[in-house]
């Protein structure tokens, strides 16, 4: 046996009657779709359920499995104590799992326990199977920071460690769409918010998987989404299987996305390991991207490889242009990988003897040196998109009114504390966030007052 279904479904504590006292009516649609959904679960009759929540343990580089026998948790910080819930974990398939998970050098596991209480993501779709299916145990997994093809590896762990165990495993996406849907609702209105539920909707529909690692993340996170890297976990969780699925509902009527929908796996489906069709595809749309880059990132791509594969700096050749050579001035490197930040690292002024020397150093720098980051590895390579910013001078300004965020970068300073951000960055859209982020770069409180501005241009070569 393995993963036979998977419903992904939203976690709303107001679509439970003991919460919405009546209001629960106004998402008719959704409650109803949810028993569906719910049937669904115990007509598959699984002996394991993974449920994969945004309000388990979270970390930003792993994936937390909650440890233990059985957990414990209740509604009472939505005014319904009297909703509780026990549950018996299936500690041998997450003792598997976690298992799997090491061998293959993927962050995931039973560390880092911060909660042992069930969260209200787990609860909700808890509340409709228990009312039609009890007999299972639950494996209940967090979100991380890691990249949304992380996710959806992870589900495809889930999948073999169901295979080896034999058991019959439901996946439960839980998540809401959009956060941002209408402006009287609690979150405001964005444009994105409904441009997002719209587009998931109609890949989920479509169990068009692959797609989903095509939503920019400045996107997801304008639209305020919850959900999508749950989607992506279930859908690794799918990886390979033929399925029968079936759109039931979205609604948004307090402003924020609900969608469910439900997927039977009816057998193996050789054509749907979307994953590596992705990073095929992928593969090729970079192979041709390296043919178009200028001597700047080729330049910089040769120093990452150089020096993560062998620890040497390179030469700047002598066929460079000539303002390469000649010329001085900050430099900045940034390294994406699948569509996040994989490292950037560079100077707001020239430190070394021309551009090129800059340009390499910081290559080195942003390939292995980011705090926020792990050095970057051999197998990453291939994925890697490299940018190079050249930096004008700065200039000091008086106010936030002399900027443009799409046309100049900021410099904030106080004392010795100084931060800097780059102009035209996706999900940076006025300057009041530019300056903010900057402050925060900085160590500086949003609320500061007494600090000096500068601003800059760049020439970004990709």
């Amino acid at each position: 046996m393995s993963v036979v279904g998977a419903i992904m479904v939203p976690h709303p504590p107001i679509i439970l009657p003991e919460v919405g006292r009546g209001e629960e009516k106004k998402i008719a649609a959704s409650d109803s779709a949810y028993r569906k959904a719910a049937a669904l679960a115990a007509e598959l009759k699984p002996e394991t359920i993974i449920v994969c929540s945004p309000h388990a343990v979270m970390y930003s580089d792993y994936f937390h499995i909650s440890p233990g026998e059985n957990a414990r948790g209740d509604m009472g910080q939505f005014r319904a104590p009297q909703l509780r819930f026990l549950v018996r974990y299936d500690s041998a398939f997450t003792a598997e799992l976690s298992e799997l998970a090491e061998k293959e050098g993927f962050p995931a596991g039973t560390l880092g326990e911060r909660s042992a209480a069930l969260d209200h993501g787990t609860m909700i779709p808890l509340y409709y199977i228990d009312q039609l299916y009890t007999g299972f145990r639950l494996v209940r997994i967090g979100l991380s920071g890691l990249p949304l093809t992380d996710h959806y590896r992870l589900g495809q762990l889930i999948g073999q460690t169901a295979e080896k165990l034999g058991r019959r495993v439901l996946f439960v996406g839980s998540g809401d769409l959009s956060h941002k849907l209408l402006a009287d609702g609690p979150y405001g209105f964005a444009p994105e918010g409904p441009a997002y539920d719209e587009r998931i909707m109609d890949v989920m529909g479509r169990a068009a998987f692959d797609e989903l690692f095509d939503f920019d993340e400045s996107f997801c996170d304008r639209a305020a989404e919850c959900g999508h890297r749950s989607f992506c976990m279930m859908a690794g969780a799918l990886d390979g299987k033929r399925l029968e699925t079936e759109k039931l509902s979205h609604e948004g009527t307090f402003g924020v996305g609900y969608g469910i929908c439900t997927y039977r796996v009816t057998g193996d489906d050789p054509e749907r390991r979307l994953l590596e069709k992705w990073r095929e595809r992928r593969r090729q749309a970079l192979d041709a991207q390296r043919q178009r880059e200028d001597p700047w990132v080729k330049l910089a791509r040769a120093e990452v490889e150089a020096w993560v594969r062998e620890g040497r700096r390179i030469e700047p050749p002598g066929d460079l242009p000539a303002e390469m050579l000649s010329e001085q001035a900050g430099v900045f490197v940034s390294l994406h990988k699948e569509g996040q930040l994989r490292g950037c690292i560079g100077t707001i002024q020239a430190t070394r003897r021309c551009v090129a020397e800059e340009i390499i150093e910081n290559a080195i720098s942003a390939s292995t040196k980011d705090p926020r980051f792990s050095p970057v590895r051999e197998d990453e390579l291939d994925a890697l998109e490299i940018s190079v910013d050249v930096l004008a001078r700065p200039e000091k300004i008086r106010s936030k009114d002399e900027l443009d965020v799409k046309r100049y970068g900021v410099i904030v300073t106080k004392g010795w504390k100084r931060g800097l951000l780059l102009p035209n960055l996706d999900g940076v859209d006025s300057v009041d966030e530019q300056v903010s982020i900057a402050l925060r770069k900085a160590g500086l409180s949003e609320r500061e007052k007494d600090y000096e501005l500068e601003r800059f241009e760049v020439v970004r070569h990709v």
